[in-house]
């Protein structure tokens, strides 16, 4: 399996296209604004996308959406809390920052937490991890988590967006994810890869020398 990693929009948002290079199928996490390369990557790897899955739904990880989806026709996935922003601007936040009004079409798999998918002969675990966003969720496979914007390399996500909640994070990232293996590889929804080993170590939040409140 590979992993190819792509930045997209205007706040940089992490896109992942992960497949198999024997079979040519795959699946992508958080297909962000103007995805053009991926969909050329996809055409190019002739990779069959067996599943869109978003971390959350706010603007940055929604607007490749449709054209992954007209292109692959494959499913979203998305957590219950927040199935209704992929049709609400104003909860996803695009009307406010962009000014512009961000709709996609329903999600066709809707996610409460706590559930495995199986994708590419793949099994990913799915965990709701709220605190940046009530809907926000992190997937774990094998050894590597996609965890949006709720943990990055010596961060975390902000809070002050409508839903946020600064305590509920930090739950969420000390009772699930710093539970995880110190190896366990860490794709963020913004910069660089990480481990859980080293935001143990070096993220000052979690090791208690910051907060964002």
């Amino acid at each position: 399996m590979k992993i190819e990693t792509f930045v997209f929009g205007p706040v940089m948002t992490n896109c992942y296209l992960v497949y198999d290079d024997g079979s040519r199928r795959g699946w992508v996490v958080d297909p962000g604004m103007n995805p053009d390369a991926l969909l050329a990557r996809i055409k190019e790897l002739d990779i069959k996308v067996e599943a869109i899955l978003l971390t959350h739904a706010h603007f940055d990880h929604i607007g490749g959406v449709e054209a992954v989806r007209e292109l692959s026709g494959a499913p979203v996935y998305v957590h219950r809390e927040e199935a209704d922003w992929l049709t609400n601007p104003e909860q996803n936040g695009s009307l406010f920052f962009m000014g512009v009004p961000m709709k996609c079409q329903p999600a066709e798999k809707v996610l409460t937490g706590g559930e495995s998918i199986e994708l590419v002969g793949q099994t990913l675990k799915v965990l709701h991890t709220p605190g940046h966003s009530p809907g926000s969720v992190t997937y774990v496979w094998d050894d590597v988590i996609f965890s949006g914007d709720v943990l990055f390399q010596q961060s975390i996500g902000r809070t002050d967006l409508p839903g946020g909640d600064y305590e509920t994070l930090m739950q969420s990232i000390h009772q699930q994810l710093m539970n995880l293996p110190e190896a366990t590889r860490v794709l963020s929804g913004h910069g660089p890869e990480t481990t859980i080993g080293q935001e143990q170590m070096t993220n000052p939040f979690v090791t208690g020398g910051l907060t964002n409140r």
